[in-house]
C-alpha cells in the first residue's frame, strides 16, 4: 500500500487509518495459530466510514476484514488487505425493547456491555461464551458463538431478528425473514432445498460451513440468520437486532461425578431429560491442573470426571426438586446440590480457569487451537471421545478437554507439532476431520471454520454442498473482496502458521526463562485470548491498566506480545521503534504473570527487551536516575536535610526532574530525617536478646530512606513475639529499579551480595520477612530467574514472607480489634500477581475491619509514573480505581503496603497511606 494511498483514505474517513509497522503486527494475528500481516488497519466510526473504506480498498484490489476483540481461535479475523476494528467506536447499544425482549446494538459492542444494559430490564442476551468480558456482538454473529447456555437459550443464530449489512460490492441491506432483499437468495435457495435439507442444519452445534438451513421455509427463511456464522465474508455489519431472555428467577448448580468424560457424556440424556440451561464437562485432568495452579478447588463428587448442571426455575423450591430428581435418575458414582451462589461461583471458576489453563498439557507442554471445538450429535459424544482418545495418543498428541456436553460440542487445545513438523499437524487434523465426520459431526460448534479448518470441508461435505457455498457468497461478495481464503476458496491449513520454523532465541546474559527455555517460547505464550482487553476488576484482577487507560490494542499485553513474537522470528529488531512504542506504556505491573490465562508475564519480557536493547551502548537519562535510585539514595540519606530544602525549590526541582529524564509535573517525596539504617546501626546493641529463632527484616532502600517508621512498626511487631530481629550487616539491595529498566546484569550483581549477606541465616533455617511488596516479589521470584544456577537462590526464595504471611504462621498470635473500622485497601500490583494478598485479607477479617479493596494498579508503578512521557497514563490509571476510591470514602483509613501505592496516593488523591505494621499497631 503506498503512501498515498494511505493518505487518501485517511482524508475520507472520520475515523482513524494506522499503516504502521508496529500497528500492522499487532492486528497479525487473532487468538489463532495464523499470522498475517494487513496493508493497514482501520478504527472505523460509523456507517460512512465503512462503506468508504470498503470502496477505497475495493479500487486498490486489497481485501477487507472485520474485526472485534481478535478473540477468534480460528483465524477468522485477520486479512492481507484492511482489517476494519469495530471495537474502537461502533461499540454502542442503540437501545433495550424490553416489550418486545430486543437490543439493537453496534457491532463493536462488548457482550458483558449489554448484558449490563439489559439487565435493569431483566433480561439477558442467552449465548455466553468464556470471552464474555471482552468479545463483540460483531464477533459472536460472524463466528455463530455459543457458549454454555446455548443448550437452553440457542446459538447467535437464534437470536437474530435484523442485520444491517454493507455486502462486498458496496450495497448496504437490511436482512430479515424476507431472502428477497438478495437478489437471487430465492431463486438460490429454491435450487438447492434438497441438498440444503439433507447435508445442513442435522444437528444444533453443525457451525462449520454456511448456516444455510435457515434459509428454508421451515426455518423461517430467515436471510439474517443465514448470514450469521459467515465470517465476515458475506457482508461488514453494520447494526444488528439481537433477542433476548428473561433472566431466570432462580438458579442451582448440580455437580454429577463419573469415571471419565465419556462415561459422563453416556448419561446425557438423563441429565437432558431435566431441561438444564446449562451442562458442562470438566475432566479430572483439567482440574488437577487447576488445583496445582490456584493451590486448591471446592469440593467435588467422586469420579475422574463431573458434569456441571445448572438447573433454573420459578423458585429456589422448585428448582430444588428438579436437583434431587436429577441426582435420582442420573447414572453418577456421586452427586452434590450447590444452592449457595458463591460457592457454585467457585465451582463455576474450574470451568473458567481451566479454559486458560488448558493452554498448557498436563507435562507442561504448550498446547494449541486448531482442533478445539469440535461437535457431534449428544448421543455419539461418548463414543466419540474413546475414539478420540485412541486418535490422540496415536498422533502423540495430548490436551485437556472440557465442553458444552449437553449439545455435544468439546474444547481442547492440543501440544500439536506446529514450529517442527508441519506434516504431522496436517495429518492430524486429517484424521481428526475424518473421526468426527464419521459420528456424523461437525469440524466446528462454535468458533467457525476460519483458516483453521476450512480446507478440511471437503472432508465433511459434498462437492455439490462446497459449490452452493461459493455461490452463496458471490450472491453478497462477487469479486471476494471480504476475508477471502476462508470457507469459501480456503487457504491451506498449514499455510501462514505463526510458530512454523520457530527456532530457539539465544540468551545474551538475561531471563533464564525456567519454564519455556528462552524468550522466543515465552513470548508465545501468548494464543490471543484477549483477557487483557477486558476489564477484569470486577473479578479481582488487575491485568492491564495501560491498556484500560487508552483502549488501544498497543496497550495491551497480546499487542506487545505480538511485536516481540515479530521480533524472535526475525522481522523485527530488538531495538525497532516499533518495540520502543510498544513497550513504553507496559507498567511492569506484573499482573499479566497471574492474570492471563496463559501466563504471559509481560514485565518479564520488557526488562529483558531493555537488556537486549541497550546492551553495551548508552541507556536514556532516567535509567540512570531511576534505575539504579537506591545509589543515588545512600547518598542522599546521608544528607537528608539539605536533599529536602533542594527539592523543595521548585523551579529546582523541575529542572532536575527534567534532566534526569522525569516529568517536572511530579513531586519528590521527602527523605526521612534519618533512615532506618542509620538508626539501626545506633540502636541495634541495645536490642534484647529473644528466646524464639531470629528473623531477618528485609529493609528496602525505599521504607529505608523515605519510611523509617514502618521498619519499626514492623520491628515492635515481631519483638513482640519473641523473636530477635536481624538486619544485613551491609547495605543490600535487591535490584528491582535495576531491573524495571533492563539492567539485568547490575541487577544481577545486587542479588548475588543480597544472596550472600543472606546465606548464613538462610542456611540456618531463618525466614526473612519483607515490608516493600515489590522488592519481596523480587527475592521470591526474579532471583531465581536471574540467578537460576546459584544454589542459594531457592532456598532464600522459600524463606522469604510478607509481614501477613509471617504473622498468620505464627501460633498465638492474634490481631487488635478494629471493629467498626472502615479500611480501604490498595493491594500492590507485585503482591497480587506473585505473594497472594490472602493472608492479608485473613488479619483485616480477624480483626472486624470492614475491608474495601480497591482492584486495578495505582498509576505510578515505581519508576513508570515518574518517566517523562507517563504522567497523564499514569494518572489515568489511577481514575480507573485509585483516585475514585479515595474520593468515595474519605473517612477510610488507607492501607497500602507499597511505596508507589502510598505515593500516587499522596500526589494524586491528598491521602496519607498506611502500612499494615503501622495499622496493626494502631498507627
Amino acid at each position: 500500500m503506498t503512501d498515498s494511498w494511505v493518505r487518501a483514505l485517511r482524508a475520507g474517513l472520520d475515523g482513524e487509518v494506522d499503516a504502521d509497522e508496529r500497528r500492522r503486527t499487532e492486528y497479525s494475528s487473532d487468538a489463532s495459530n495464523y499470522r498475517v500481516r494487513p496493508a493497514a488497519v482501520v478504527f472505523p466510526r460509523g456507517a460512512d466510514d465503512v462503506a468508504t473504506a470498503l470502496e477505497l480498498a475495493r479500487a486498490e484490489g486489497l481485501s477487507v476484514t472485520a474485526r472485534g476483540a481478535g478473540t477468534s481461535v480460528a483465524g477468522n479475523a485477520i486479512g492481507t488487505g484492511l482489517v476494519l476494528d469495530f471495537s474502537r467506536h461502533m461499540h454502542a447499544v442503540l437501545r433495550i425493547d424490553p416489550e418486545t425482549r430486543c437490543a439493537r446494538v453496534q457491532p463493536g459492542v462488548v457482550l458483558a456491555e449489554l448484558q449490563r444494559a439489559a439487565a435493569p430490564h431483566g433480561l439477558r442476551f442467552g449465548p455466553d461464551p468464556s470471552t464474555q468480558n471482552r468479545c463483540t456482538l460483531g464477533g459472536m454473529i460472524g463466528n455463530n458463538a455459543c457458549g454454555p447456555h446455548a443448550v437452553a437459550w440457542g446459538r447467535t443464530s437464534d437470536t437474530v431478528r435484523e442485520l444491517r449489512i454493507l455486502d462486498g460490492a458496496g450495497v448496504e441491506r437490511t436482512l430479515g425473514d424476507d431472502p428477497a432483499v438478495v437478489p437471487g437468495l430465492t431463486e438460490f435457495t429454491h435450487r438447492h432445498l434438497a441438498l440444503i435439507r439433507t447435508e445442513l442444519g442435522r444437528f444444533e452445534r453443525q457451525a462449520s460451513g454456511y448456516g444455510l438451513e435457515h434459509l428454508l421455509p421451515e426455518r423461517g427463511s430467515s436471510a439474517a440468520r443465514a448470514l450469521v456464522g459467515a465470517e465476515g465474508t458475506c457482508g461488514l455489519l453494520l447494526e444488528a437486532a439481537v433477542e433476548l431472555v428473561p433472566l431466570p428467577a432462580a438458579t442451582l448448580l448440580v455437580v454429577l461425578g463419573y469415571a471419565d468424560m465419556a462415561t459422563a457424556a453416556d448419561d446425557i440424556a438423563a441429565v437432558m431429560a431435566c431441561a438444564p440451561v446449562a451442562v458442562e464437562g470438566i475432566d479430572a485432568r483439567l482440574v488437577d491442573v487447576v488445583r496445582a495452579h490456584r493451590g486448591t478447588v471446592p469440593e467435588l463428587p467422586r469420579g475422574g470426571g463431573w458434569l456441571f448442571v445448572e438447573l433454573a426455575a420459578d423458585s429456589a423450591e422448585l428448582a430444588h426438586e428438579t436437583a434431587i430428581r436429577l441426582c435420582r435418575t442420573a447414572d453418577a458414582l456421586g452427586t452434590r446440590i450447590v444452592s449457595n451462589a458463591s460457592e457454585a461461583a467457585r465451582l463455576w471458576r474450574i470451568r473458567a480457569d481451566g479454559a486458560g489453563l488448558a493452554g498448557r498439557t498436563p507435562a507442561g507442554a504448550p498446547a494449541w487451537p486448531g482442533w478445539e471445538d469440535a461437535a457431534v450429535p449428544p448421543g455419539r459424544l461418548g463414543a466419540y471421545l474413546r475414539e478420540f482418545d485412541e486418535l490422540m495418543r496415536s498422533h502423540g498428541v495430548d490436551g485437556l478437554l472440557y465442553g458444552h456436553i449437553g449439545d455435544g460440542c468439546i474444547h481442547v487445545r492440543l501440544d500439536l507439532p506446529i514450529a517442527d513438523a508441519p506434516r504431522r499437524f496436517r495429518a492430524f487434523l486429517e484424521d481428526a476431520a475424518d473421526l468426527v465426520v464419521r459420528h456424523g459431526g461437525s469440524l466446528s460448534g462454535e468458533h467457525g471454520d476460519g483458516r483453521a479448518r476450512s480446507e478440511l470441508l471437503s472432508r465433511m461435505y459434498s462437492p455439490q454442498a462446497l459449490a452452493a457455498f461459493g455461490e452463496f457468497k458471490s450472491l453478497f461478495d462477487p469479486d471476494d473482496a471480504l476475508n477471502p481464503g476462508v470457507l469459501v476458496r480456503p487457504r491451506p491449513i498449514d499455510a501462514d502458521l505463526r510458530l512454523a520454523g520457530l527456532r530457539p532465541t539465544p540468551p545474551v546474559g538475561g531471563f533464564a526463562f525456567p519454564a519455556d527455555g528462552d524468550i522466543g517460547t515465552a513470548v508465545h505464550r501468548c494464543v490471543g485470548i484477549g483477557k487483557c482487553r477486558a476489564d477484569t476488576r470486577a473479578a479481582g484482577g488487575f491485568m492491564c491498566p495501560s491498556y484500560l487507560a487508552t483502549a488501544d490494542e498497543k496497550d495491551s499485553t497480546r499487542g506487545r506480545a505480538r511485536v516481540l513474537q515479530e521480533v524472535v522470528h526475525g522481522e523485527l529488531d530488538w531495538r525497532s521503534p516499533a518495540v520502543a512504542e510498544s513497550l513504553d506504556l507496559c507498567l511492569s505491573c506484573k499482573a499479566c504473570g497471574s492474570d492471563c490465562p496463559a501466563g504471559v508475564d509481560m514485565a518479564t519480557y520488557k526488562a529483558e527487551t531493555l537488556h537486549r536493547r541497550y546492551r553495551g551502548r548508552l541507556r536514556p537519562r532516567d535509567h540512570y536516575a531511576l534505575g539504579q535510585l537506591p545509589r543515588w539514595l545512600a547518598a542522599a540519606t546521608r544528607i537528608p536535610r539539605l536533599a529536602n530544602a533542594l527539592t523543595a525549590v521548585t523551579p529546582l526541582r523541575r529542572l532536575g526532574l527534567r534532566a534526569a529524564g522525569m516529568d517536572p509535573r511530579r513531586a519528590v517525596p521527602t527523605l526521612a530525617g534519618r533512615s532506618f539504617r542509620a538508626e539501626w546501626s545506633r540502636r541495634r546493641a541495645h536490642r534484647p536478646v529473644r528466646e524464639h529463632p531470629p528473623v531477618m527484616l528485609w529493609v528496602d532502600t525505599f521504607t529505608s530512606a523515605f519510611a523509617p517508621e514502618i521498619a519499626w512498626a514492623a520491628v515492635e511487631i515481631i519483638e513482640s513475639l519473641g523473636h530477635e530481629i536481624v538486619v544485613p550487616e551491609r547495605r543490600v539491595c535487591c535490584g528491582l529499579t535495576w531491573i524495571s529498566t533492563g539492567q539485568l546484569d547490575g541487577a544481577r550483581t545486587r542479588l548475588r551480595a543480597t544472596l550472600s549477606a543472606l546465606d548464613e541465616h538462610i542456611r540456618d533455617g531463618g525466614l526473612v520477612v519483607g515490608l516493600e511488596p515489590s522488592c519481596t516479589a523480587v527475592l521470591r521470584s526474579d532471583l531465581g530467574e536471574l540467578l537460576p544456577d546459584d544454589p542459594r537462590s531457592a532456598p532464600t526464595a522459600r524463606a522469604v514472607r510478607t509481614l501477613a504471611e509471617f504473622l498468620t504462621a505464627e501460633p498465638g498470635w492474634r490481631p487488635p480489634d478494629l471493629g467498626g473500622r472502615t479500611v480501604l485497601v490498595q493491594p500492590h500490583c507485585h503482591q497480587h500477581a506473585v505473594l497472594g494478598f490472602e493472608a492479608d485479607r485473613r488479619i483485616l477479617r480477624q480483626a472486624g475491619a470492614e475491608v474495601i479493596e480497591i482492584t486495578g494498579c495505582c498509576g505510578l508503578a515505581g519508576n513508570f509514573g515518574m518517566q517523562a512521557g507517563h504522567y497523564d497514563i499514569s494518572v489515568a490509571v489511577a481514575e480507573n480505581g485509585l483516585l475514585p476510591a479515595l474520593r468515595a470514602d474519605v473517612d477510610a483509613t488507607f492501607l497500602a503496603d507499597g511505596f508507589s501505592c502510598r505515593t500516587q496516593a499522596a500526589q494524586l488523591g491528598g491521602r496519607t497511606g498506611r502500612h499494615l505494621a503501622q495499622l496493626l499497631l494502631g498507627r
